[in-house]
This record gives C-alpha cells, sequence and structure tokens, in this order.
C-alpha cells in the first residue's frame, strides 16, 4: 500500500508537470506576443549615418503590417488573422475580437514554403482617426464556389473593411469592398492600403496567379483601387463612361501583377509602388491615373518553370515603364517614405522591404527619378514585410517569420 501511495504520488506529479506544460508552454511553434526591448545591432554603419536596431514586440506569427493610432498605441496583424492593439509604454498586449470571416491557409506556411498568401493583411487608420475613430484593413474574404475552377468549395478574393475599436472588440465592422469574381488561387492578393488625403481610399488587388485579368477592365484583379473613405467609386475615376462602358469603375489603375508596397512621397504627394516581378523582374512604380503599367504583356522577369521570357518585351506603346528594376527577385514588400529628422542623411529616401534577400533598400528619389540604392540589412533582422515610419520619427520594420517581430531603427547614441 505504502509503494501504492508513492506510485500514485509520482504518476500524478508527473502528470501535472506536463499538464502545466501543455498549458503554459507554446504550442505548435507560436510564441506568445510581448513587448520586449533588445537590442539586435548596434552601431550598424551604413551610407551617411549609423544607426541602431531594437526588436521592440516579439511573439508574432506571420505579422503583416504594423502602424499607429493617434494616442501612440501600434496596431499589428498577423496573416493567420489576428489583429493586436499593443501599448509599447506600458507593455500591455491587447488581442482584437470582432475581426469579419478571413480565409487563411491551414498550414500557414511562408509563400517559399508553399504556403498560401492570403489572410489578414493591411491595417491603416483614417488621416482622422481622433475624430472619427475608424481603422482601415484589408484581408482574404471567402465566398461561394460559383467563379472557381476544380473541386475547391469556395473562391477567395481581397476586401478592404473599416472598424472603430472599442476596448479589445472592434465594433461598427463593415466591408466596404470585396473583389468580384472571386477566384481560387490563394496567392497575389496585393494588398497595402494609402489615404491620399483627397477624401479617397487606394489600394492594390494583385492578378490573384491568373495573370490575364491584369489586363482585363472588367475584372480588378491586378488593380490598384481608388474608393471614397465610406464605399463606392469615385465619380472622376478614369474608366468612368469608356466604351464599351461596362468598365471597372473602381479601377484606379492596371496592369499589375502583385503591388505589396504603397507609399505616397510627403514633399510631390506622387504615389509609389513596388510590384512582385516572376521570376526576376521586380519593379518600382510611379502611378499615374489610368495607367496601364503592362503585366503580364510587358514584364522583366522570367517562367519559373521553363525561364522562358514571358509576353512581347520589356516595353510597348502606351504602357508606364517602370522607375526601378530589381533584375534579381528581391520580393518586395513594405514601402515608406522617411520624413523624419533623427537621421537627417535619410531625410526624403525611400526604403523597401525585401521578403527574399531579407534586407531593406534605400532609394534615393528625386521628383519622378529614382536613382542609386543602398542595401541594409541583409540576412541581419530577417524577412522584412512592412515598413513603416513611427510617429517619434523612428524608421520601423516587421519581420515575416513564425515568431516575426516589431523592429525600429534609429540613429545610434
Amino acid at each position: 500500500m505504502k509503494i501504492k501511495r508513492k506510485t500514485h504520488t509520482f504518476l500524478w506529479a508527473l502528470f501535472s508537470y506536463f499538464l502545466f506544460t501543455f498549458i503554459t508552454l507554446p504550442q505548435d511553434g507560436i510564441t506568445q506576443v510581448r513587448v520586449t526591448n533588445e537590442t539586435v545591432l548596434e552601431n550598424k554603419e551604413t551610407e551617411g549615418a549609423k544607426v541602431k536596431v531594437t526588436k521592440v514586440v516579439e511573439g508574432l506569427e506571420h505579422p503583416w503590417a504594423v502602424n499607429w493610432l493617434s494616442d501612440g498605441k501600434m496596431i499589428v496583424t498577423e496573416r493567420p488573422g489576428k489583429m493586436y492593439l499593443i501599448d509599447v509604454s506600458e507593455e500591455k498586449v491587447t488581442e482584437l475580437t470582432g475581426l469579419p470571416k478571413i480565409d487563411t491557409d491551414e498550414d500557414q506556411l511562408s509563400a517559399p514554403d508553399g504556403g498560401n498568401q492570403g489572410g489578414l493583411m493591411d491595417v491603416v487608420p483614417h488621416p482622422d482617426y481622433a475624430t472619427n475613430g475608424w481603422i482601415y484593413f484589408t484581408y482574404s474574404s471567402p465566398g461561394d464556389d460559383d467563379s472557381v475552377t476544380g473541386d475547391y468549395d469556395y473562391a477567395t478574393g481581397t476586401a478592404l473593411a473599416r472598424a472603430k475599436i472599442q476596448g479589445g472588440e472592434l465594433v461598427e465592422v463593415e466591408t466596404l469592398y470585396a473583389q468580384v469574381p472571386r477566384t481560387n488561387p490563394g496567392r497575389h492578393y496585393g494588398s497595402r492600403i494609402l489615404f491620399p488625403g483627397d477624401g479617397t481610399v487606394l489600394f492594390s488587388i494583385g492578378d490573384r496567379g491568373l495573370r490575364w485579368p491584369s489586363q482585363d477592365l472588367t475584372d480588378p484583379a491586378g488593380s490598384i483601387i481608388r474608393l471614397k473613405e465610406d464605399g463606392g467609386a469615385v465619380e472622376d475615376n478614369p474608366f468612368i463612361g469608356v466604351a464599351p462602358g461596362n468598365l471597372r469603375p473602381e479601377i484606379y489603375s492596371f496592369g499589375h501583377r502583385n503591388n505589396q508596397g504603397f507609399a505616397m512621397d510627403p514633399n510631390t504627394g506622387k504615389l509609389w509602388t513596388t510590384e512582385h516581378g516572376p521570376n526576376g523582374g521586380d519593379l518600382l512604380h510611379l502611378i499615374e491615373k489610368g495607367g496601364n503599367y503592362g503585366w503580364p504583356q510587358v514584364a522583366f522577369g522570367k517562367e519559373y518553370s521553363t525561364d522562358e521570357k514571358i509576353g512581347i518585351g520589356q516595353k510597348a506603346p502606351g504602357i508606364k515603364a517602370p522607375k526601378h528594376i530589381w533584375e534579381d527577385s528581391m520580393a518586395p514588400s513594405g514601402l515608406a517614405f522617411y520624413a523624419g529628422s533623427n537621421i537627417a542623411a535619410w531625410e526624403g529616401q525611400l526604403f523597401a522591404g525585401s521578403l527574399y534577400r531579407k534586407a531593406i533598400y534605400r532609394i534615393s528619389i528625386d521628383g519622378e527619378t529614382a536613382s542609386r540604392e543602398e542595401e541594409l540589412f541583409k540576412d541581419e533582422i530577417g524577412r522584412i514585410r512592412d515598413v513603416r515610419q513611427g510617429p517619434d520619427g523612428d524608421l520601423y520594420v516587421v519581420t515575416d517569420e513564425g515568431d516575426g517581430g516589431v523592429y525600429r531603427i534609429q540613429a545610434a547614441d
């Protein structure tokens, strides 16, 4: 009996240990989101500036975007379908509930590992957030099966929604736009959001991996979309009333493959994007109203499977030429102009994130001309998914990893 009691005690302790471990330790490689202040790089030499890189938030699962509310709180999206409100000063992390139904891939692998590119994507507060409380976000929206091929049960498309934050919940959630037709490939959703300051909102939709819709003005895929801030096409959009009369009124520019960087030059108001090419040929564009950017007839990369050229060449009549070409794939992501004074040498420069090269590219912009670039932090931070300037004037980046983070880049002491 005495031996049995000891055995029982031992087994109970063992069971309690494993129960505690299962409950408290991260499952499936997912770590707890938390605020940290870990120095990653110190006194890093760059052209014209010495900088310091600090990990501000860690434990994010494939984060997609970072932004800030007017009260200084950080808002972060994860591609698997979570949104966080983070008070860095108080080290408080709140997962926001109330998101709409979002389609995410079950395995949530990164794209290079064969995963779906859909999920919860960009998030941007309205320019008058302090007054109206709206935040805008994009996501892959599931639909019915009436526009898919093969054995797919449903289709997906890029959607734009807005909501207000009340406590730890999203309220007054409105879907302002959902791509129609939805399609089945789980890739090329875009999808950055930009407020140009004229009462409209722009966001990108990729070609959804089908190519041909990018030159079809009756299909919004492969386009930049321009809407009123409360939804609906803007009256002076370029294809309203144009023959044959059935062109999509929401399209602002077309002929795109997959724009995942979007920024406005604060000095000129001009719109710039970075676009994924196929096997090579990633692009920097200056966006013009009604512009055709050529994909897939005009392309700068090759087929993945055969290494053959794509389309009719690298230029054609009526096609807007890119302002910069990365001939070797770098997989562009977030894009931001640096308008701060904390690093004087960077003022007015454009910063483009790279997923594949795990780097940031600093590009000199002069009006409509993009000139020399500097490759920063290659293989030192991770797969760069987003690039933003924070309210403190420092540059922030997000890494697309299973244990991703938010990093601050600031002048070294």
